[in-house]
Parts: C-alpha cells; structure tokens; sequence
C-alpha cells in the first residue's frame, strides 16, 4: 500500500480537522471543522460566508489541514482550497454529508458556502 493510501485510509477514520488560513494581513488563523473526503483524497467542508475563515479563504485559499492527535498521531497537509460552484457542489456534499449526516441542517442556509481542498 502506497503512503498516500494510508493517509486516506487514516483520514477517513477521523470526524473533524484543524483548518489554518491566513488574514490578509498574514497572521495565522486556525478552525477546527468538520469534513468530509473523497476517494480522489479531495477534503470537503462547508463554512458561513460571515466566517472569518471564508474571507481568508476568499483573499489567500492556500491552507493547511491536521487530523488526527489520537494516541500521538497525526497528519498535516497542504493545499489549495477552491470554493465549489453550484455545479460541482452536490457531488461533494455527497462525500461531507456521509461522514456527517448531522451537518445536512447547515446546507439550505444561504450563507453556507462549500470548498475542496486540493491535496
């Protein structure tokens, strides 16, 4: 089994992360979120257009990602988050709503905004 396999495999065992984004004026941020993921090892969260993390995002989408702290172990990852069209975003929903059923209470505000992470 190839490392990437194994951080998914690790990664669909845990039920929230830490998003770290930065201000525009560079300072760190960091949220912790719930998310899902998909077979392609894109993540998946949703968050609040009034969020700070949402405006970080808007102005710098480069990001870091951690799960896990469980029995010492974690992973950090880098990437890309690109909010999801309209288009694109039942497809996601699909993979974040899996893993967090409970979330579905969120999506028909109209201030929720979706994201992938690219990995």
């Amino acid at each position: 089994m190839d490392k990437k396999q194994i951080a998914l495999d690790f990664v669909k065992k845990q039920l929230i992360g830490v998003l770290a984004t930065t201000t525009p004026d560079n300072k760190p941020e960091a949220a912790v979120v719930e998310f899902g993921e998909t077979d392609d090892f894109e993540l998946v969260f949703d968050t609040s257009a009034e969020y700070r993390k949402y405006k970080n995002l808007k102005n710098n989408p480069h990001v870091a990602f951690v799960v896990g702290g469980q029995a010492n172990i974690s992973i950090q990852l880098e990437g890309v988050a690109m909010e999801l069209t309209e288009a694109e975003a039942p497809k996601y929903k699909e993979s974040y709503f899996r893993k967090n059923p409970d979330a579905k209470k969120w999506e028909s505000r109209p201030d929720t905004r979706w994201f992938k992470i690219n990995l």
